[in-house]
């Protein structure tokens, strides 16, 4: 229990420490676009381009961020086999908390009383459900099992993706959900993932949940992306968050045997509520107050005005218009 709670901070700390660096390198992109008076790095819906979101992707601090986030996938991974998911998930999602003190520091920013607050409640619903966490189930399931899971990521990740183009610059909440969704497939993958232990190459390969694993994965990064380009939408953060743990959690408890110790079911049960309220209310609270303008908003000097933004994974507001604070993850 105690290795795998210190592997999933680890992977949470990765997380936060990458997101801020990911929201930087987004923006900059975005700015370099508005500078140049781009007309190819949005949609007609205004959403962002493809084009567009690879710019993004380039950036050295992007760069930087997604190794973080490789390194934070591998040692989440390690957390989903050693963890239930309902603590493994809900710890690596606190990497919104990391991510709005790291900005402190980073992006110069000051957090505000209720956010400071709700960075409490986090932590303290986090203590509530180490102590009343049991040990993880098995993680079997059915071949089928594995085969609806990739058939359920395909659908959230290209279905999802097509109506995020649709909707353009209104998608910022949709696509945090679903990038949302796409981490918790991928957690839910990890753990039921065949070939592991001991380890099987062709077993490993032959096993739908390896490529529900890929296309929850490398969907969610980019879904995550573009809610980073699209801006501060308020709830967006949250909603990333209820995909990421709300839904790993109970489908841990109803289909991979995940249990709390005997007598702290109630326990488990207040800490993950309360875990996710926080959690949200980092991200709410974190709201700038006026709104924010989408990244690529010129004006009048013909430079990107500067954000003072909530992105997606943090609830502190930037105002040096160098970044916004996001999230990022695989599994997380």
């Amino acid at each position: 229990m105690l290795i795998g709670l210190l592997t999933a901070v680890a992977a949470s700390a990765c997380y936060g420490t990458g997101s801020v660096l990911q929201a930087v390198g987004s923006r900059k992109s975005a700015r370099r676009e508005a500078a140049a008076a781009s007309t190819t790095g949005v949609t007609q819906h205004g959403g962002p381009s493809l084009s567009s979101t690879a710019k993004a992707a380039v950036t050295w601090e992007f760069m930087v961020g997604t190794v973080l986030d490789f390194i934070g996938f591998g040692l989440g991974a390690l957390a989903a086999r050693l963890l239930p998911l309902f603590l493994s998930q809900t710890v690596i999602s606190a990497n919104l908390v990391i991510t709005a003190v790291l900005s402190i520091k980073l992006l110069g920013i000051r957090l505000n009383a209720r956010e400071w607050v709700s960075i409490g409640v986090v932590c303290s619903a986090l203590v509530l459900l180490a102590t009343a966490a049991g040990p993880e189930g098995g993680g079997d399931a059915s071949t089928a099992t594995h085969w609806w899971l990739l058939a359920a990521s395909v659908l959230v990740i290209g279905g999802g993706t097509l109506v995020v183009r649709l909707l353009g610059s209104r998608a910022a909440i949709l696509a945090g959900l679903l990038s949302g969704l796409g981490f918790g497939a991928l957690g839910v993958g990890v753990r039921v993932l065949n070939g592991i232990d001991p380890f099987h190459l062709p077993t490993l390969l032959a096993d739908p949940a390896l490529y529900a694993i890929l296309v929850a994965g490398v969907g969610g990064m980019y879904l995550h992306t573009v809610a980073l380009q699209i801006g501060s939408v308020n709830g967006a953060t949250a909603a990333l968050v209820v995909g990421e743990t709300v839904v790993p959690g109970i489908l841990g408890v109803l289909w991979l045997g995940d249990s709390s110790r005997p007598g702290f079911a109630w326990m488990a049960v207040l800490g993950f509520v309360v875990a996710v309220a926080g959690a949200v209310a980092v991200a709410w609270f974190g709201e700038p107050e006026g709104g924010a303008e989408a990244p690529g908003t010129a004006s009048g000097d013909g430079s990107a005005d500067p954000v003072r933004a909530t992105g997606a994974g943090t609830g502190a507001t930037a105002q040096d218009g160098t970044g916004a604070p996001d999230r990022a993850a695989a599994g997380g």
